[in-house]
Formats: C-alpha cells, structure tokens, sequence
C-alpha cells in the first residue's frame, strides 16, 4: 500500500475481520495494531499498539452473532483509545444490535436500542457511522452525530443488472412500508403490503395482502431477517397471490438457520454487515459487499464533505 496519511487511523474488533480487511482496502491504509483477549473467566482485555494521541480514529465493529460480547469488546477498546488520548473517535457500526427494541409497546420492557447508545457515548464515541437502523429516530437517541447509509444503492444496481419485467415491490409487514415506498419510486413501480401479526418471536401469522401481485416479479424488502418468519409468511402470500417469482433483498442478513430451503423466496439478497454464516453458502442467497460505499462515508467524514450526498 501506499504511504497513509498520519493523522488517522482504521481499527477493527474481532467481530467481521473479512469487512475489516475489504474495508481497509478500499481506504488503501493498514489496520491499526491492537490486541485482544479473552481471560479464563470471560472478559475482555484490549491493548492498542499505535500510537493515537491527537489523531481521528475509526473503529469497526459490527454488533452481530455475539452481540453482548461484540458490544462490550467495542466499548473496551473506545475507552482504551480515549485513554489514549485519540482526538476522535468514530465507531462504524455496520449492524447495530438492539435496534428492535426502539420503543415501548408494552409495559416494563427496556428501550434498548437508547441504552446502547447511552453506552457508546459514555465510553467515549464521538460520532457513529452506521447503516439502515431499523428505525431512524434512534438516531435522536444519541447526543453525538449519527451518519445512517442505506443499502438501497446496492441493491438497486442488483435488481436492475436482472433486466426483470412486470416489477411490485412489497413490504412484507407495515414497519417495511416506508422503506419499500423508497424502492418503489427509484424503480418506478407500484407496491404492495402484507398485513401480517406477530405472536412470538418465531410465529407470524399473515392477515392481508394489499396490493397486486400477479402475474408479477416480486422485490422483496426488509432491513433485518433472523429466523425469516416474517419474509416465509410474505413470499407465501405472494405465490399464493399469482406472484411469478419472489426475491428478497435485505439489509442485515442475520440469516439464523437453514430456512432459506425449500421456500417460496427464489432468491435472497444481502449485504456483509454481519459474517455470513452455513446458510450463507446456499446457492439461492447472494452476498453484495458495503465496504466501498462504507469507505466514501469515511473519506466525506475526513474532508468535512456531504454524506447525505450519497444517495441523491
């Protein structure tokens, strides 16, 4: 690589090193040195081996798989490179883990999602870079600047490289709405919207299809899918619907068992926001790498530039 400039430095935790590396790629600079360990009994233990002080520091660390270790690891090594007298410290969080959980729907539950930001502040972040919050206003959680990209560039490329005809963009529950309202008008095509109820955290029952689907390719949108309930009971009423084929693109792709087989969903998109796991090597789902766009935010972010003007 060629000679970096000095005044900032690129860190990553142990959560996603193969992001960590593609990352640090496209920004043509090393990795920061630094060490991490995990004592007998559990905990975390961080040393930084570059020097800091006086100098903008991003950390990478996507909350995902471990959350609670991924998210305690991160606030170790923030309070290491305060201590160490870093001038700012920015932690780019491709997943932000506990987004779900952005409100109160019912009584004597947390929020959170505004937890995790009280934590991240007090550790000693100076501005968060991220992508697709499941919900914007967490952004409000934070007394800091918070920089939100979306994935919608990306997979809009994917869906047009397709050249599919007959498009309807559905949202496979109401909270996608507004998300997929977005795909439909850079695609120019009407959407549709599965009323759905959830039970539990695994059993959702779908009540409604609004909208017309048939004799059409259906684009798929969500921001998170776990155990893929909700985008199962989506692209079921979809085929039942007359749809002719259902491809899913969603922006954090937990993708927790093996129940992308023999659905209804022909095809799942996502990014590598979070390590891909065994069901990331079934054939029917494609992985879309966000190091590039992470690395213009970072590059604006450096130069005082528009972030918002990635995406107009």
């Amino acid at each position: 690589m060629a000679e970096q400039d000095t005044s900032w430095l690129l860190f990553a935790g142990s959560s996603h090193e193969e992001l960590a590396r593609e990352l640090s790629n496209e920004l043509k600079v090393n990795l920061g040195q630094r060490s991490i360990e995990t004592f007998p009994d559990g905990e975390i233990g961080v040393q930084i081996h570059e020097n800091v002080r006086g100098k903008d520091v991003f950390v990478m660390q996507s909350l995902s798989r471990r959350p609670n270790h991924y998210l305690m690891e991160l606030l170790i090594m923030v309070d290491a490179l305060k201590r160490a007298s870093a001038k700012s410290i920015v932690a780019v969080l491709p997943y932000y883990c506990y987004a779900r959980q952005d409100r109160k729907e019912k009584g004597r539950v947390p929020i959170t999602a505004k937890l995790v930001a009280d934590l991240l502040e007090k550790a000693g972040v100076t501005r968060v870079l991220t992508m697709d919050l499941h919900a914007e206003q967490i952004q409000g959680f934070f007394d800091i600047p918070v920089d939100n990209l979306y994935a919608r560039p990306l997979f809009l490329s994917a869906i047009k490289e397709m050249r599919l005809k007959n498009l309807v963009v559905v949202s496979p529950d109401v909270g996608s709405n507004k998300m997929a309202r977005k795909f439909a008008e850079d695609l120019s095509v009407d959407i549709a919207i599965v009323d759905k109820r959830r039970y539990s955290a695994e059993k959702v029952v779908a009540n409604a299809l609004i909208g017309d689907v048939s004799g059409k390719n259906v684009v798929l949108v969500d921001d998170i899918c776990s155990t893929g309930g909700t985008l199962l009971v989506a692209a079921k009423v979809c085929k039942q619907g007359g749809a002719l084929s259902v491809d899913a693109f969603v922006s954090h792709g937990l993708l927790v068992g093996d129940w992308v087989c023999g659905s209804d969903i022909d095809r799942v998109f996502v990014t590598n926001s979070v390590p891909r796991n065994v069901v990331g090597k079934n054939p029917k789902v494609t992985y879309i790498s966000v190091a590039q766009l992470f690395q213009q935010a970072i590059e604006r972010i450096l130069t005082a530039q528009s972030i918002s003007s990635l995406f107009t």
